[in-house]
C-alpha cells in the first residue's frame, strides 16, 4: 500500500452541518470552503432617531433577506449600520446602511420630523411626520431606494393638534397621528434564521406636545425594537425624551415631547445586524490516504455524528395515601412523584435538555407506593425524580408518626391524643399534624411541593398531598363540617404531542370521633392524577393515576372493625424521551415502551415500565 491508505471502492458519504454567523458590529465573513452554500442571509440597517417636540418617530432600518445566495469564497467586508441620533434640534438622524460587500445592502431608516421641517425623512423605512400650524407633516417614504421585495414602509403623518406620526416598520406603515393620539410605530418582521423566532425593524412612536388633556402618552414603538414616544406634559420632573430603539434590531427611536417645562429630545435609533446561515458539507470516501485523513480531522471536516439534543419528562411513583383498616383517625393524601422535564410543560419547571451521544441508556420507572408507603424513584441518564411522600394515619391514639418527605410531600394526619400529651399536637379545635416536605432532595427547577397540614374539630381531617405545581391544601381547620385538604395541582405537559397532566397530589381523608363524620373528603388534585380521599366508614381512598405519578387519597377513620377503610395506592411513574427527527429511537422490552412521532417529526419514546432506550 504505497499510499498508506485503505484499499477498497470509493464511496463518498456526506453529512452537512449548518453554521449561523451573527454580526452585531462590523467585521469580515468568509465561507468555510468552496463547497459551502449560503442558505440564507439577513441584512438589517440602523434605525433612525426620533424627532423633537411632538415630532415623528424614527423609521426602522431597511430589512432585507435572501435565500440560496451566490457568494464568492474570498473574504468579504461586513458593515453593521449604526442607529441615527435622536433629535436635539428638530429632525432625528438617519440610520446607517448595513452591507455585505458585493452581495446586499439595506438602507438606514429615515429620521423622524420635528416642527420645522415637518416632513419625515425617506429611508429603508420612512420617518414619521411632525407638527406645525396649520397642518401636520407627511411621513417619509420607505423602501428608498427601492428594492424587491420591499425593504420597508412609509412613516405616518403628523396631526395639527401637536402629535407626530409613527415611523415606518419592515412589516407595516407607521400609524398616522390623530386629534387624540400620537401615531404608533409600524410593526417589524419576524425571522428565525438563528433558530429563535425574533422580530426586527420596528418603527419608533410619535410624540405629543400641548394639545388636549394632560399627561399624554406618546405613540407605542413598533414590535421589533421600535422605541416609544415620550409622555407629553407629564410634569417638570418627568423625562420627556423618546425611548431609544433596541440595538441590533434596526428599531427606530421614539419622538421627544414637551413635558410642561422643557422640550425632550428624540430617542436614538437601534443599530442593525447582519446574519449569515451557511451549510457546510462534510464528506469522506471509502478509501483515503493517512495524510488526507489527518488533514480532514485537523480542519474539522472529518465526519462525526453529533450528539442529540434530548428533551425528557421523568415522573416518579406517587406516594400512598394514609390509613389502614380500622384506623381511627383520618389519613393524609399521598405526595405526587417528583416531576422533572425539559422543553415542554410549565416554563418555570423546565430544566435544560440533555446532550447525549449515540448509544443505549437505562430507564427506570418507579412504582407507586402502597398505603402509607413512599413512591419509588424514576430515572433516565443524569435525571432522577424522587418518589412521592407516603402519608400516614396512626392506629388509634398515640404518638405522632412523621409523614414522608419526597418529590412532593405527603399531607399531614391528625389523631386525638390524651390531654397534655407533649408528643402530639393539641387535641380539640385547631390542632394540626405534621406534613411532608417536597422537592426532597432538592433539584433546580424544583421537582415538587410540600403536603398540607391536617386539622381537628371533634372529627379529624388529613392534609392534601403536594403536587408538581402546587402545595397540598391544608385542611381548613376549626369549622363544621370539617373537610380534608385537596391534593396539590399537577403539571400539564405535551412532550408526546398530546397534552396530559402529571404528578398531582392525593386528597386528605375525613375521620370519625364517636359518630359518623359529617365532613367532606379531600378532593383529588386539579390538573389530574391524584386520588380522592374517603370519609369515615366509607371505604378505600382513590388510587393515583397509573403512569402519571399521582398520590393516593387518604382514608377516612373508623372505630368499628367492620369498616375496613384504607388509603389509596400511589400511581406509577413514567419516562418520556423526545429527540429531533434526524435520530432514531428503539427500546426494550417491547411491552414497556411505546414509540411515536410528534407532529413536527420529532421521535418520541414513552416508557411505562423500566427498560433500555437506544438512540441512533
Amino acid at each position: 500500500m504505497a499510499n498508506g491508505g485503505i484499499i477498497g471502492p470509493v464511496k463518498v458519504v456526506c453529512t452537512p452541518s449548518t453554521k449561523v454567523t451573527t454580526f452585531t458590529s462590523s467585521g469580515t465573513f468568509q465561507k468555510k470552503n468552496c463547497t459551502s452554500t449560503i442558505n440564507e442571509i439577513m441584512v438589517v440597517a440602523g434605525g433612525a432617531g426620533g424627532g423633537r417636540n411632538g415630532g415623528g418617530g424614527g423609521g426602522a432600518g431597511g430589512y432585507r433577506t435572501g435565500t440560496c445566495v451566490s457568494m464568492p469564497s474570498a473574504s468579504l467586508t461586513v458593515t453593521v449600520g449604526a442607529g441615527g441620533a435622536g433629535a436635539t434640534s428638530q429632525v432625528g438622524g438617519n440610520g446607517t446602511n448595513s452591507i455585505i460587500a458585493c452581495v446586499m445592502t439595506s438602507t438606514g431608516g429615515g429620521g423622524g420630523a420635528g416642527n420645522s421641517p415637518i416632513d419625515g425623512n425617506d429611508g429603508g423605512s420612512g420617518g414619521g411626520g411632525g407638527v406645525a400650524a396649520p397642518g401636520g407633516g407627511d411621513g417619509g417614504s420607505g423602501n428608498t431606494p427601492p428594492t424587491s421585495p420591499s425593504q420597508g414602509n412609509n412613516g405616518g403623518n403628523g396631526h395639527p393638534c401637536s402629535r407626530g406620526g409613527g415611523g415606518g416598520g419592515a412589516g407595516a406603515v407607521g400609524a398616522n397621528a390623530s386629534s387624540s393620539a400620537a401615531g404608533a410605530g409600524g410593526a417589524g418582521t419576524a425571522n428565525d434564521i438563528t433558530g429563535s423566532n425574533t422580530t426586527y425593524a420596528g418603527g419608533g412612536g410619535g410624540g405629543t406636545t400641548t394639545c388636549g388633556p394632560f399627561p399624554q402618552a406618546g405613540g407605542a414603538g413598533g414590535a421589533g425594537g421600535g422605541g416609544a414616544g415620550g409622555v407629553g406634559n407629564s410634569g417638570c420632573n418627568a423625562s420627556s425624551k423618546g425611548t431609544d430603539g433596541s440595538d441590533n434590531t434596526g428599531g427606530g427611536g421614539g419622538a421627544g415631547t414637551y413635558n410642561g417645562c422643557a422640550v425632550g429630545p428624540g430617542g436614538a435609533g437601534g443599530s442593525g445586524v447582519v446574519i449569515v446561515k451557511e451549510t457546510i458539507p462534510k464528506c469522506a470516501s471509502g478509501r483515503w490516504t493517512l495524510n488526507e485523513h489527518f488533514d480532514q480531522v485537523k480542519n474539522s471536516e472529518w465526519i462525526t455524528r453529533a450528539n442529540a439534543t434530548v428533551n425528557y419528562l421523568v415522573v416518579a411513583g406517587g406516594g400512598g395515601g394514609g390509613g389502614t383498616p380500622s384506623t381511627t383517625y383520618a389519613g393524609g393524601g399521598g405526595g405526587a412523584g417528583g416531576y422533572r422535564a425539559s422543553g415542554f410543560g410549565p416554563s418555570p419547571l423546565q430544566g435544560s435538555a440533555l446532550d447525549l451521544g449515540i448509544g443505549s441508556y437505562t430507564v427506570t420507572v418507579g412504582g407507586g407506593g402502597a398505603v402509607n408507603v413512599k413512591g419509588n424513584n424514576s430515572s433516565f441518564s443524569t435525571i432522577e425524580s424522587t418518589g412521592g411522600g407516603g402519608a400516614h394515619a396512626p392506629q388509634g391514639p398515640g404518638p405522632a408518626v412523621n409523614v414522608a418527605d419526597g418529590g412532593s410531600g405527603a399531607g399531614g394526619y391528625m389523631g386525638e391524643g390524651p390531654a397534655g400529651n407533649p408528643t402530639r399536637s393539641p387535641p380539640g379545635p385547631g390542632g394540626t399534624g405534621a406534613k411532608g416536605a417536597g422537592n426532597f432532595p432538592p433539584t433546580d427547577p424544583p421537582q415538587g411541593n410540600p403536603g398540607g397540614f391536617s386539622s381537628q374539630n371533634g372529627e379529624t381531617a388529613g392534609g392534601g398531598g403536594g403536587g408538581a405545581t402546587e402545595a397540598g391544601v391544608d385542611s381548613p381547620g376549626p369549622q363544621s363540617p370539617i373537610a380534608g385538604g385537596r391534593g396539590g395541582a399537577g403539571a400539564p405537559n405535551n412532550i408526546t404531542g398530546s397534552a396530559l397532566s402529571y404528578a398531582g397530589g392525593g386528597g386528605g381523608g375525613v375521620g370519625y370521633n364517636g359518630s359518623p363524620g359529617p365532613g367532606t373528603a379531600g378532593a383529588a388534585s386539579p390538573c389530574g392524577t391524584g386520588g380522592a380521599a374517603t370519609k369515615a366508614n366509607n371505604g378505600t381512598g382513590g388510587a393515583g393515576t397509573t403512569n402519571r405519578g399521582g398520590g393516593g387519597g387518604g382514608a377516612g377513620g373508623s372505630y368499628h372493625p367492620s369498616y375496613c377503610n384504607s388509603g389509596g395506592a400511589g400511581g406509577s411513574g413514567v419516562v418520556i424521551v423526545r429527540v429531533p427527527s434526524s435520530y432514531n429511537l428503539a427500546g426494550s422490552p417491547t411491552p414497556a415502551r411505546t414509540l411515536s412521532t410528534a407532529p413536527n417529526g420529532d421521535k418520541v419514546a414513552k416508557f411505562t415500565a423500566s427498560g433500555t432506550l437506544t438512540i441512533d
